[in-house]
This record gives structure tokens, C-alpha cells and sequence, in this order.
């Protein structure tokens, strides 16, 4: 009899606890329980707009490149996230705090997109998103997302593995770590019009998480280009870390030896860090890190939702495919790993 040993990322997993507002550096932070009550008391999704929020931007010639083949490889026990919700409950700071700036979101034009590769490479260039595109090889991932807020996702992503970028690039030896930058548009998106932070918004990775098999650059979900508010056309996709990692329409990579300085470090560092991996025994400064709210249909979001509650796991279920860059890291950098 075949018997098949279930992995940690193979459960029904869900989030649970209470979303909270991030801070900027020039405001006084609130108190947890202000934080809570913020975040939980959202109106719930409305029905209309639902299927304008979830289609691909209007023009993508993307577009024809989907569906793509399934990678098994990465698959849930636990259902998907409905695509509506997915849609218009999210974060993206560069059109504003709410969840629901999606309108605001589908205002930006994601023709012509241009990436920029420079840094510690061979040779530094500038590749137009669609040439990317024909050059690396698009698959479907079902991961879970995990939000620093608490609550969580399970999506399928379309895109490619991150590694296939690095040896696009061809960095040099001193190269130790991938920066990643988003757009800056303030005509376009009126968040960056907050001078309190520092746009535009900074991500990183060490080269070693940026080739790691998980490490996945999203063009799609759901069988279709990527909507605006989702990170079109090019996002990252970490599932081991916090969501607020995974940055949205991306324009540079830039390798360097030194480990940058990220947006929500520089914001407030003592609550957002460079690595953010996923533990549940490492609680933000104002909420537990313990459960997380699993976020799958319309009715799980608003003042009387109660989402799926479940403990959350370490590198949020990941730990076979990640936990073995982190040894030895412990004593340089402690909880700082975890935030």
C-alpha cells in the first residue's frame, strides 16, 4: 500500500487575527488594540465592480499567453481564494492605506514597461516586459500569501521562477544581493504622493533566496495577466515571507554587494525588516503572529466576517524548501529573521 507523507505546506491552512495599519515614521504609533479595531472593522466587499476588478489591464498583448500548464510540484490541500476577493482586498500603498484601491489601481498603464538589469553584472541593459516574456518559460504555482497583517490567501500565480532572471542577468561573483525597485508615478498613483515615505518602494533579496525554487517573478493568477492592483506586469512572489516582500511592478533589478535598505525598514524597522520570514513564535510589536485568517471568500472580510482560524507555521509552512539558507544566520541576526 502506497502511503504519502503530507507536507507542511499541504494543509487546509487559514488565517486568523486582526489586521492593523502600517505606521509611517512621522506618526505616532497606535496602540494594538486601536490597530485591531482598525483592521477588522472594514465594510465587508461590495458586489458591484467584482468582475471589472478582476480582469486582466485593458490592452495587455500578454494576454494571449494564458493559461499555462500547472507545476504540481507546488500544490495545496486547502481551497484557492476566490479570485473577486483576491482582486479587491489588498495592499499597495502607491495608490493609498485601504484595502480597497483597486479603482484608483487600474489607472496605471502597464504598456510600454520597461526592466532595467544593471548592478554587479556582466552587462547592464534594459529589456522591454513582453521581450522578458518571450525568453523565460511561464508555469502556475498555488502558494499561500501570507500578510504581516495576519490574514492570508492561497493563490495561483502564473509567472517564473526568479532564478530564471539571475541567469538572465548574469551577475558577478561580489554580487550578494538582488535590489528590486517599483515604479514612480505620483501623477498615476496618488500615494506616492505622501512625502513621509520613501518612494519609490525598495525590496530585496540575498542571491541565494532569489535562486531558491520558490522564488517566483508573477505575471499572472488565475489563468490570466495580472490586474493592476495585483502587481501587473511584474511582481515578486515569496511565500515564505510576509506579503509585504513580495513587491509590486517591478522596473530594476540591481545585484549589489551590500544588503539595501528596504522601504518598510526604512519606514519603521523595528517592525518590518529586511528578511520578514514567517514565524508564528515571533509576534509583531502589536499583535500576535500565533494564528493567521484565511481570507477565501467575500463573506470573510467586514465587521461580522470570522474567517478560518489556524495556527501559523513556521516560514509559513515552507521550512523543506528554505529553513537550510537561514542556519548558521541565527546568532548574527536573531528575531531579526522573523520581522
Amino acid at each position: 500500500m502506497l502511503i504519502k507523507r503530507r507536507r507542511d505546506w499541504e494543509i487546509p491552512e487559514a488565517e486568523a487575527t486582526d489586521e492593523a495599519v502600517f505606521l509611517n515614521r512621522r506618526h505616532l504609533l497606535k496602540s494594538a488594540a486601536a490597530g485591531v479595531a482598525a483592521a477588522m472593522g472594514g465594510a465587508a466587499l461590495s458586489p458591484q465592480g467584482a468582475e471589472a476588478a478582476a480582469g486582466p489591464p485593458e490592452g495587455d498583448p500578454s494576454i494571449n499567453l494564458y493559461p499555462v500548464a500547472r507545476n504540481d510540484s507546488f500544490a495545496l490541500d486547502r481551497p484557492l481564494t476566490d479570485e473577486a476577493v483576491f482582486a479587491r482586498y489588498t495592499n499597495y500603498y502607491e495608490f493609498g492605506t485601504s484595502k480597497s484601491i483597486w479603482r484608483e489601481a487600474r489607472n496605471l498603464p502597464v504598456r510600454p514597461w520597461t526592466v532595467v538589469i544593471d548592478g554587479l553584472v556582466e552587462q547592464e541593459r534594459q529589456i522591454d516586459i513582453d521581450d522578458l516574456l518571450a525568453q523565460v518559460e511561464l508555469e502556475e504555482r498555488l502558494y499561500r500569501l501570507r500578510c504581516v497583517e495576519a490574514w492570508s490567501m492561497a493563490v495561483p500565480w502564473t509567472g517564473f521562477p526568479m532564478r530564471a532572471l539571475v541567469e538572465l542577468a548574469r551577475p558577478l561573483a561580489s554580487a550578494r544581493y538582488v535590489r528590486m525597485e517599483t515604479f514612480n508615478d505620483p501623477e498615476v498613483a496618488p500615494g506616492q504622493r505622501a512625502g513621509w515615505y520613501p518612494w519609490p518602494y525598495i525590496e530585496a533579496l540575498t542571491i541565494e533566496e532569489a535562486t531558491n525554487e520558490l522564488a517566483f517573478l508573477g505575471t499572472g493568477a488565475y489563468g490570466q495577466p495580472l490586474a493592476q492592483q495585483n502587481g501587473s506586469p511584474l511582481r515578486l512572489v515569496v511565500p515564505w515571507k510576509y506579503g509585504f516582500k513580495s513587491i509590486k511592478g517591478i522596473v530594476r533589478f540591481t545585484f549589489t554587494e551590500e544588503m539595501p535598505t528596504t522601504f518598510w525598514w526604512d519606514v519603521q524597522g523595528a517592525e518590518y525588516g529586511f528578511w520578514a520570514n514567517v514565524n508564528p513564535e515571533i509576534d509583531h510589536p502589536r499583535w500576535s503572529q500565533a494564528e493567521e485568517q484565511f481570507i477565501r471568500t467575500e463573506s470573510d472580510v467586514g465587521f461580522l466576517a470570522r474567517p478560518e482560524r489556524r495556527p501559523t507555521l513556521l516560514y509559513n509552512g515552507y521550512g523543506d524548501f528554505v529553513a537550510h539558507m537561514y542556519a548558521g544566520l541565527e546568532e548574527r541576526y536573531g528575531d531579526r529573521l522573523f520581522r
